[in-house]
């Protein structure tokens, strides 16, 4: 059991990781591969020292999976080459996520999508999967009919680079800059890039992820996505509208009924999630659950992971695991 991770010296890269050592996934052989500047570097694997190889290196190794962490444009180059040497490749960027053909899985919701033979599976945006974590079983009971949705983002998102910023600001040090704007003390809500009709490439994700993963295209979203100072898991605020009405102990229920999913919701004892609680945890936490008194069948949600886990490296393992799991490589 082959696994190349690629892009394996970023901060998601690592954590993939990481994972796999914490997962007891069946590795014989690690292959971390990264960019020309990183090729040589040593990384740790299950207390042993592994080196990390050229992307072209690891096509040739032949891996049951490859595990990417590197981009988008990096996955369109490379994935393919992996995929015609029969390689499964599991994607954690954009380039792959809405193409008919391409399985967008969570897999507590959706792994029924992949089929034997598929060689690229897309990894679904971080702050999606914790949304549809909480959402998919409200879905099967409730219907949703329309989603408002606003994110409350950590610089982790955007990489080593933005957390040195912040971290610099902190400390009153002039540096790179990974944003257009100081982000210590500051939030703006800018996530991703801007398209013609005043949306965000993030927020577009979330509306057409969401469709994609729920297996339903009649829901409507919207979205806006704000990057916050903070590390540690992004938090998502949203207001749900059903086509069935609901009680608010069932909808407990059946949040935390739902594998991976903990309910942290008693606001007398100001207890709700945050991600300071969610920091190198995989679970989805999930509280403030309430009806929206404006409008009938709607509730409101706050729901809470660490984006760097559950939100990239821990699911895309666990798409790995129900592959092998099921032999379907």
């Amino acid at each position: 059991m082959k696994v190349a991770v690629v892009g394996a010296t970023g901060m998601v890269g690592r954590t993939m990781i990481r994972v796999l050592e914490e997962r007891s996934f069946p590795v014989t052989e690690l292959i971390p591969a990264a960019s020309e500047k990183s090729v040589g570097k040593e990384l740790s694997f299950n207390g042993r020292p592994v080196r990390v190889v050229s992307v072209t290196d690891a096509v040739k190794s032949k891996p049951v999976f490859a595990i990417f962490s590197a981009g988008a444009a990096a996955s369109r180059e490379w994935a393919p080459a992996f995929a015609e040497n029969g390689t499964v490749v599991i994607d954690n960027s954009s380039a792959w996520r809405m193409e008919k053909s391409v399985p967008l899985v969570v897999p507590e919701i959706n792994s029924h999508s992949i089929r034997k033979g598929d060689k690229i599976i897309a990894n679904p945006n971080c702050s999606t999967i914790q949304m549809v974590m909480a959402l998919a079983p409200l879905h099967r009971k409730y219907k949703i009919n329309r989603l408002v949705i606003s994110t409350y983002q950590s610089v982790t998102g955007t990489g080593v680079k933005a957390v040195r910023q912040m971290e610099n600001e902190r400390a009153g040090i002039k540096g790179e800059m990974a944003y257009p704007y100081q982000i210590d003390m500051n939030c703006f809500p800018h996530g991703g890039t801007f398209q013609a009709d005043g949306y965000t490439t993030e927020e577009q994700k979330l509306a057409d992820e969401t469709r994609k993963i729920l297996e339903d295209q009649t829901i409507m979203v919207t979205a806006t996505v704000v990057r916050i100072p903070v590390v540690g898991g992004h938090s998502v605020a949203v207001n749900v509208e059903f086509e069935k009405d609901f009680e608010i102990e069932e909808v407990k229920s059946l949040i935390a009924g739902f594998p991976g999913n903990l309910v942290y919701d008693d606001p007398l004892q100001l207890k709700y999630p945050m991600p300071i609680l969610s920091h190198n945890r995989d679970e989805v936490f999930v509280g403030r659950i309430r009806r929206d008194h404006s409008r009938e069948k709607c509730l409101n949600l706050w729901i809470v992971s660490d984006n760097i886990r559950k939100g990239a490296a821990t699911n895309a393992i666990q798409i790995a695991e129900y592959i092998a799991e099921n032999k379907l490589y």
